[in-house]
């Protein structure tokens, strides 16, 4: 064989190699790019999936502050006539849904709104308790029917304060 044939053949050999080579490059490039398109999708789907269960989060809170609410406002209305025991069993059972809904709110959504949350949580106790020292007879100072419609007109407002920056928050944009 002579040196012509030789890099001939070499020449060969290497184009072979090099047409495989960079077809297999090809290849694994093109599985890393789906890998990581499919990774983005998959974060994408993931930060949807939370976004929705932050939302489901925020309108349970929201559900059931305003029923907790409701049943404040029915109770203070009762209070002095000796109204049914209805009222007071409904009031219970909406501060109970609420401390639920309450604890979902302290493990999914941000420190900020956690912490309107919880203001709004401890106002809601505070005239609560009013409600109930007045309604068993056992008012304190300051204790009151027009003191308890005063607190109960700042709760609504306070409500709608915090369910805007609950909208704010769940329509921000989110960060990959």
């Amino acid at each position: 064989m002579d040196a012509g044939s030789a890099t001939a053949l070499g020449v060969a050999v290497v184009g072979v190699l090099g047409t495989l080579l960079s077809a297999l490059l090809t290849q694994r490039a093109g599985e890393r790019s789906r890998k990581r398109e499919y990774e983005r999708a998959e974060a994408a789907q993931e930060r949807r999936a939370e976004a929705q269960e932050t939302l489901a989060c925020h309108i349970a809170f929201n559900t059931a502050v305003r029923q907790y609410l409701a049943a404040l406002t029915d109770q203070i209305h009762e209070l002095g006539r000796g109204g049914p025991d209805s009222v007071q069993q409904r009031l219970t059972e909406a501060r109970d849904h609420h401390r639920d809904v309450y604890a979902e709110v302290q493990l999914r959504t941000s420190e900020r709104i956690t912490g309107l949350a919880g203001d709004l949580s401890r106002e809601l106790g505070v005239l609560y308790g009013m409600v109930r020292r007045i309604d068993g007879g056992a008012p304190r100072e300051g204790d009151s029917v027009a003191a308890a419609r005063e607190r109960l007109d700042a709760l609504w407002r306070q409500l709608r304060h915090v369910r805007r920056e609950m909208r704010t928050e769940t329509h921000e944009p989110q960060i990959p």
